[in-house]
């Protein structure tokens, strides 16, 4: 089998699962707040990854001593995901698989401060290129500025810190280490903040299963991506993953009524053309050193 099908599959089972979280997420939003979505995942994604490092004997390769770089990534992990969550509950579910898609815009504009990257004209383009798609996903006038678009806007700025601190993380650490730590961390979070008004809602018989399918797509998602990105190039990647748009808005129209919006799709292509020029440029600078 060629690495381009092998991404393919881990690509299709990346894509069902994130496609099956936002579902998963709105199902339960009557009943659970996003601090408890996230701290229910979070015990369902501590058990799991518990379960798989000492089944396999990865619990050996965990580590203590980057509990700092942990600790910020998973700040960050955690607001993010907790913007997306809400995000998901209040508008069309394509329009925030659309504005999640600007992370990698803001991993371009944030690496200089963070990672001390160079900022190149080519990234600069892709950057420029993707906040004109999001103002065309989000058409900021008084009608299209709501707190869905804020937060799903805002997410994708956590996301990319959690990007960033990530490949911090993986030049000395391997994947089991990472998502204990994100498990545990988050974990703790999630019990702090989902307490903190006196009342922590249980799930039920009908948002049990739910909540269960929240912590497995969780992990899933980001096991099928990292797989798919050691198989094959992220030229080869990234457009796969834009899959994701079409689905989740094909989802939203059969299961919630919601109306497939053409401005999401041309915003989106735009930020995918960003990130695309920007990765097709990278790709051929590093084959040419």
């Amino acid at each position: 089998m060629s690495p381009v099908l092998k991404a393919a599959l881990w690509m299709t089972g990346s894509i069902a699962s994130f496609s099956t979280m936002a579902v998963a997420g709105r199902e339960v939003s009557e009943s659970l707040d996003t601090f408890e979505i996230m701290m229910y995942r979070s015990v369902v994604g501590f058990f799991v990854v518990c379960a798989v490092a000492f089944a396999t004997g990865a619990w050996r390769s965990i580590k203590t001593d980057r509990l700092g770089t942990h600790l910020f990534r998973n700040v960050a992990h955690f607001t993010g995901q907790n913007l997306w969550f809400y995000a998901v509950t209040v508008i069309p579910l394509a329009q925030v698989f659309a504005l999640e898609f600007t992370s990698p815009i803001w991993v371009i504009v944030l690496s200089p401060l963070i990672l001390g990257e160079r900022l190149t004209r080519v990234r600069a383009l892709a950057a420029i290129m993707g906040f004109i798609g999001i103002l065309i996903v989000a058409r900021p006038d008084m009608a299209g500025i709501n707190a869905g678009v804020i937060t799903a806007a805002s997410s994708a700025i956590f996301f990319a810190l959690t990007i960033m601190l990530t490949k911090r993380l993986t030049r000395h650490e391997g994947i089991t280490s990472i998502l204990f730590w994100l498990t545990t961390m988050q974990l703790v979070m999630g019990i702090a903040m989902a307490g903190y008004d006196g009342d922590t809602a249980l799930p039920d018989l009908q948002s049990g299963p739910w909540v269960f399918l929240i912590g497995c797509a969780g992990l899933l998602a980001h096991y099928c991506l990292t797989n798919a990105l050691s198989i094959a190039p992220a030229t080869v990647v990234v457009p796969i993953d834009f899959v994701r748009l079409p689905t989740i808005a094909i989802i939203g129209m059969l299961a919630y009524g919601e109306v497939i919006d053409v401005w999401v799709f041309v915003g989106a292509a735009i930020i995918f053309a960003g990130n695309y020029v920007n990765i097709l440029v990278e790709s051929r600078q590093t084959k040419a050193m």
